[in-house]
C-alpha cells in the first residue's frame, strides 16, 4: 500500500501513517511518500514508539519513500 503525502506538511504524514497502518495486514509494508523534511525524523521515531518496523528511506525525484512494515 502506498500513502501519498507529497505536499503535506508536518505532522500530516505521521498522522496519515497512524491511520493507514491498521488497514494493512501484519507483515505487510506501507510506503509513505513525503517531501516534508521532518518526515525523515518523524516516521522512524513513530515506528520506534509504536513498535513498527522502519525499513528505511528511498530517495525519489519528488521527496522520499519511507517504508514501514506492520509488526503488530
Amino acid at each position: 500500500m502506498t500513502l501519498d503525502c507529497l505536499g503535506r506538511p508536518c505532522p500530516v504524514p505521521v498522522i496519515e501513517l497512524a491511520k493507514a497502518i491498521v488497514t494493512v495486514e501484519v507483515g505487510a509494508v506501507l510506503t509513505v511518500l513525503s517531501d516534508d523534511p521532518a518526515a525523515r525524523i518523524d516516521i522512524p521515531a513513530w515506528c520506534r514508539m509504536r513498535d513498527q518496523e522502519y525499513l528505511g528511506e528511498e530517495p525519489r525525484p519528488a521527496g522520499s519513500a519511507y517504508l514501514v512494515r506492520r509488526s503488530s
